[in-house]
C-alpha cells in the first residue's frame, strides 16, 4: 500500500509534518490540504505538542504548489473541484497565520505557489542555501495566491511587484529581505535541528527560535537589495504597460531582462494582479486579502488563459503560451474587474457580500 501524502507523527514535544509526493515535488492536493489541517487541530489541542514543524520528503524540495495537473483537468471540463480546494487551501493559509504554537517551516529546496503559503504564514521560516522561492502564477493564468498578494504587497519598496509579475525566483538572502524567511540554516544542519527541536523542553516561540539561532548561519548574498535602486522606480508606475516601458528605458540590463519576461505572461493575470496587489496594500488583514484573491483565482476558472498557461508550462511544455488577449493593450477594465466578482458558490468565508 502507498504511503500517504501527508506524514504526521510526534518526535518528542514537536509535531512533525511531511509532504510526501517527492515525485511530483510535494504538489498539495485536496485530500493534503484536509490532511495538514486535521493534524493541526488536534496538535492545537495536544498539551504535548509545543510546536510543529513542516518539511518536504526528497531533496528537491518543500512544496512546489498546488496539483495544477487537475486544475487543468477540472478547468477544462468546467467543474468546481478547483473551487472547492482552493476554498479549504486559503483557510489552511489563515490557520497557520494565526496558530498558536511555534509553526517551524523547513522551506528547503523549492518552494512555489501553495508551498510559500503553508510556510512563509508560519511564525518560524527557515530557508538553505537550496532553496528557491517564488509566486509564479502569471505564467500560468492566475494571480499570486495563498496569501500571496499580502506578502508581497509587504516587502520593502517595490519589491513584491517585481516577483509578483515576473514570477521570479529567489534565494535564501532575497527571502529573507522580503519578509517571506526568518532564518538561513545549512541544509546538512536540517536534520540536527529537527532533532533539538523534538528534544526542547520549554515552550513558546522564543524557545524555538533560541534553539534555531544555534544552527543557523548567513545567507549567501542575494540580488534584490542591490537592484532596488532600478525596481522601485521603475514598478511605482500606475500600470503594467507603463511598468514595462520603464524597465525597457531604465538601461540597467536586469530591467530590460524583467520586462522580457513580463511580457511572456499572461496579459490579463498582469493587469489582474498589479490591481490585487495595490488593492491588498490597504487591507488590514490576511483573511481579507485572501478572499480577495479566491475571488481571482474561482474567475481565473473561467479564461482561457488558466487552461493554456498551465498546458504550455505543464501538460505539453511548449513554454509557448497563445493567450487571449495576447497584448497587454486588449485587456480592458471590464476584464480585470471580473477578478473581484463573487463566485457562484459564494465567498471563501462564505455569505455573498462585499469586501
Amino acid at each position: 500500500m502507498d504511503e500517504p501524502h501527508v506524514l504526521a507523527d510526534r518526535q518528542g514535544s514537536v509535531g512533525r509534518l511531511t509532504l510526501n509526493r517527492p515525485r511530483a515535488l510535494n504538489a498539495l492536493t485536496h485530500a493534503m490540504v484536509s490532511a495538514i489541517s486535521e493534524a493541526l487541530a488536534a496538535w492545537e489541542e495536544d498539551d504535548r505538542v509545543r510546536a510543529v514543524v513542516i518539511s518536504g520528503a526528497g531533496e528537491r524540495g518543500l512544496c512546489a504548489g498546488g496539483d495544477i495537473r487537475a486544475i487543468y483537468e477540472d478547468a477544462r471540463a468546467g467543474g468546481g473541484a478547483s473551487a472547492e480546494f482552493w476554498r479549504d487551501e486559503y483557510r489552511l493559509n489563515a490557520y497557520i497565520a494565526r496558530y498558536p504554537k511555534p509553526y517551524v517551516a523547513f522551506m528547503d529546496g523549492i518552494v512555489m505557489g501553495g508551498g510559500v503559503g503553508i510556510s512563509a504564514h508560519g511564525s518560524v521560516r527557515i530557508v538553505t542555501e537550496r532553496s528557491a522561492v517564488a509566486m509564479p502564477e502569471t505564467g500560468i493564468g492566475l494571480v499570486p495566491d495563498v496569501g500571496g498578494t499580502y506578502l508581497l504587497s509587504r516587502t520593502p519598496g517595490e519589491v513584491g511587484t517585481h516577483l509578483a509579475l515576473t514570477g521570479a525566483v529567489v534565494g535564501a538572502a532575497d527571502a529573507m529581505l522580503c519578509g517571506l524567511a526568518d532564518h538561513f540554516v545549512p541544509s546538512d544542519r536540517l536534520g540536527a535541528l529537527r532533532g533539538a527541536l523534538g528534544d526542547t523542553i520549554g515552550e513558546g516561540e522564543g524557545v524555538v527560535r533560541d534553539v534555531v539561532a544555534r544552527y543557523a548561519g548567513v545567507a549567501p548574498e542575494g540580488r534584490l537589495a542591490g537592484d532596488r535602486a532600478w525596481i522601485d522606480g521603475c514598478y511605482a508606475a500606475d500600470t503594467v504597460e507603463e511598468i514595462v516601458d520603464r524597465l525597457y528605458g531604465h538601461g540597467h540590463p536586469a530591467a530590460k531582462e524583467a520586462a522580457e519576461t513580463i511580457l511572456t505572461r499572461s496579459p490579463t493575470a498582469l493587469k489582474a494582479t498589479l490591481a490585487s496587489l495595490r488593492a491588498a496594500r490597504a487591507l488590514p488583514t490576511l483573511e481579507r486579502v485572501l478572499e480577495r484573491e479566491y475571488r481571482a483565482s474561482c474567475a481565473a476558472l473561467g479564461t482561457a488563459d488558466l487552461v493554456e498557461g498551465i498546458r504550455a508550462q505543464v501538460i505539453d511544455k511548449d513554454r509557448a503560451p497563445r493567450w487571449v488577449p495576447g497584448e497587454l493593450s486588449g485587456v480592458s477594465g471590464a476584464e480585470v474587474s471580473r477578478f473581484l466578482v463573487v463566485p457562484v458558490g459564494g465567498d471563501l468565508w462564505g455569505g455573498r457580500g462585499g469586501l
